[in-house]
């Protein structure tokens, strides 16, 4: 696909460090959750995924190279980056989160089984090489946004699965209580590790949960508040000690315990919107005094519209939180194969043109 992208491009990636920290940044940045491997093959012919996670050190590196130069010339300070938990955990009987398989944690007896503290053994022996080989070909200008990918509630999810969960509340309220305890140390224990040894490349931190659909939680608030809000507290502590920022990706409508989110995870910034739940302007309006905000364009704004249409969707959400600094803007959920390359470039170009405009620009 014919399509310019930026090759002298200077990124700075203290423009999204600014947004995680809600200040205002020199020019707006570009964030993406996620980028899938159809846009990033369309736009530039590479597949960088196919090489990232090669045993072979030279495949992983030309990998990560592509890698970084596509989120570099389409204008972005950063690049996501993050390596799930629940990969892990899939190899050990877990996928009903992410794979839709039966829980493997039914019972006490099964919880007591499980082999737990080979998850952190597990996650750095298939990880660890990973993490090194993005930070050895980390651009200058550049840093990564994640980490450890999943936080606490999908984890959990994925070992027992969203319904037996449920039922597990009612039946059993003690085993149902120890799972997110024991999920919380095992991911304390990856996260201590992780920003002790891998996380250089790293300018901001960060998980995803999704707590929430469309209309409410997925767990009574009083749940979110007791059991797993105490633990990304443990992580968001662990970040904040190394000076740096933590976004919470986190899908669903929120609101009913959004303030508890912000007070007991102390958490800095927040992404994932969708119209469905509310416009993103409404989610700056509530808190942008409060915290930073990653998001914008109702991803399927991007799967339904014509570019003109995508077009003047963006200039009227910009139009609506131009005044508002701790912002970092695209679409509100990610960039999966099903967007159209269209619908995506036609983001970009609109965002990286209205920026040359902006009052807080410079000038690629």
């Amino acid at each position: 696909m014919e399509y310019t992208r930026y090759q002298n491009f200077q990124p700075d990636y203290h423009n999204l460090v600014n947004a995680a920290r809600n200040q205002w940044a020199e020019r707006l940045p570009l964030y993406e959750h996620i980028i899938g491997a159809k846009v990033i093959e369309d736009i530039t012919g590479n597949r960088p995924y196919d090489l990232m996670f090669s045993k072979n050190p030279e495949e992983s590196r030309e990998g990560f190279r592509q890698y970084w130069d596509f989120w570099r010339t389409m204008g972005y300070d950063t690049a996501s980056f993050e390596c799930c938990i629940t990969d892990i955990l899939y190899d050990m009987g877990g996928g009903a989160l992410g794979a839709h398989k039966e829980g493997c944690i039914k019972d006490r007896e099964s919880f007591e089984q499980f082999p737990w503290e080979e998850v952190p053994i597990r996650y750095f022996e298939k990880f660890g090489p990973v993490f090194k080989m993005l930070a050895e070909t980390c651009p200058e200008g550049m840093k990564a946004v994640g980490g450890v990918g999943n936080g606490l509630f999908e984890c959990v999810q994925d070992l027992v699965g969203y319904m037996d969960l449920c039922f597990l509340r009612s039946d059993d309220e003690e085993l149902y209580a120890s799972l997110f305890r024991k999920m919380g140390d095992i991911q304390a224990a990856i996260w201590e590790r992780f920003l002790r040894e891998y996380s250089d490349a790293y300018c901001v931190l960060r998980f995803g949960d999704d707590l929430g659909f469309n209309t409410m939680t997925l767990l009574p608030t009083d749940d979110i508040i007791e059991h797993i809000l105490p633990q990304y507290r443990r992580i968001t502590d662990m970040v904040h000690a190394t000076g740096r920022p933590f976004l919470l990706h986190s899908c669903g409508n929120l609101f009913a315990v959004f303030d508890e989110i912000i007070e007991k995870a102390n958490i800095d910034a927040k992404h994932s919107n969708e119209d469905g739940i509310a416009h993103f302007s409404v989610w700056v309006e509530r808190y942008g005094e409060r915290i930073g905000n990653f998001g914008g364009i109702d991803t399927d704004v991007l799967c339904s519209r014509t570019p003109e249409e995508i077009r003047l969707y963006i200039l009227d959400c910009l139009e609506k939180v131009k005044e508002h600094g701790g912002i970092a803007f695209a679409s509100g959920n990610s960039i999966p194969d099903y967007v159209p390359t269209e619908g995506y470039l036609a983001m970009i170009d609109t965002i990286r043109q209205w920026r040359e405009k902006s009052p807080f620009a410079n000038i690629f």
